[in-house]
């Protein structure tokens, strides 16, 4: 396995972490609270959810494509 692909899974892992952090998070009873009244969750949450979802594609894609320019 070369270091791009391990980097990959590194960032796919990260990624689910913090997805379930978001997710966690947004069952909180401040979360709920700002959801009800504001219509959304906190800005913190958001950005858990968020950043969640952009490093597990992120770390896919490292995950998928990696060592595809080399001749192995």
């Amino acid at each position: 396995m070369d270091s791009q692909r391990i980097l990959g899974v590194v960032i796919l892992v990260v990624g689910i972490v913090l997805l379930a952090i978001g997710i966690n998070a947004s069952n909180s009873a401040v979360d709920q609270i700002s959801n009800t009244f504001l219509g959304r969750f906190t800005q913190a949450t958001t950005w858990y959810i968020v950043g969640g979802i952009g490093a597990g594609l992120f770390g896919l894609l490292m995950l998928l494509m990696g060592g595809r320019g080399k001749n192995a």
